[in-house]
């Protein structure tokens, strides 16, 4: 299942950083003045590009609040075709997603301030919602080829279940680690939303027996099975 991939050159790189800094001066700028005040020039400016240079990343102004880096979606969807055949989907899906959350500082810094963004804009919610729609499609395509290469020709609801999951784990990690978790890195918390679906999701409680499982995820057992498709 595992691809060639390959090695990211100079180019890409310099893209990747420049779009990285167009979106985090947009989001800074929006936190600051709104982003209904935030134009294309002060984004440019604050990233040390020129407007020309902005459109080569995006097609309008909204565009550069909705995703703080336009790669991650490729490169978790990558990753998961390129799990190990004998992970577990659940798991691939898990690895590929806690490699791509915030470290610690500006990663969750950028986040918060992201939140606060959209929750003052609803048109921008909305978009983001879109943005993340389309990428949880893709995202169920690739599972569902995942599974087929492992044999399940038909996944049914499957593949769109799972990278729907995906996106809410992520949510609740990174919302649970905003409200006062943050002794613990956002990828832990993830592991451990991830524990308890493998676990199918039993009510907690004292006696609750609690495994570390191969992802590195604290969670009730039983172990994750693969669904089986007559």
């Amino acid at each position: 299942m595992t691809g060639e991939q390959r090695p990211e050159g100079l180019r890409d790189r310099k893209k990747r950083a420049t779009h990285r800094a167009l979106t985090e001066a947009a989001v800074r700028l929006a936190a600051e003045h709104g982003a209904e005040n935030v134009t294309v020039e002060a984004i440019s400016e604050a990233a040390g590009v020129s407007p020309r240079t902005f459109f080569n990343y995006f097609d309008n102004r909204d565009e550069a609040f909705v995703m703080i880096d336009a790669d991650v979606a490729d490169r978790v969807r990558r990753a998961v075709l390129d799990a190990p055949p004998e992970r577990p989907p659940l798991w691939a899906v898990a690895d590929a997603y806690a490699a791509e959350l915030p470290d610690p500082g500006t990663g969750h810094e950028l986040w918060e301030l992201r939140v606060q963004v959209l929750r003052r804009s609803p048109h921008l919610l909305v978009s983001t919602l879109g943005a993340h729609q389309a990428d949880e499609k893709r995202l169920a395509g690739t599972i569902a080829a995942r599974v087929a290469a492992a044999g399940c020709a038909d996944p049914g609801v499957y593949p769109r279940l799972l990278a729907a999951v995906a996106n809410t784990a992520a949510r609740v990690a990174m919302e649970h680690w905003s409200s006062g978790d943050r002794e613990r890195p956002v990828p832990e918390i993830f592991r451990e939303v991830f524990g308890h679906l493998a676990a199918g999701l039993p009510a907690p409680g004292p006696a609750a027996a609690l495994t570390t499982t191969s992802a590195g995820a604290r969670g009730p057992r039983p172990p994750l099975t693969t669904p089986q498709r007559e």
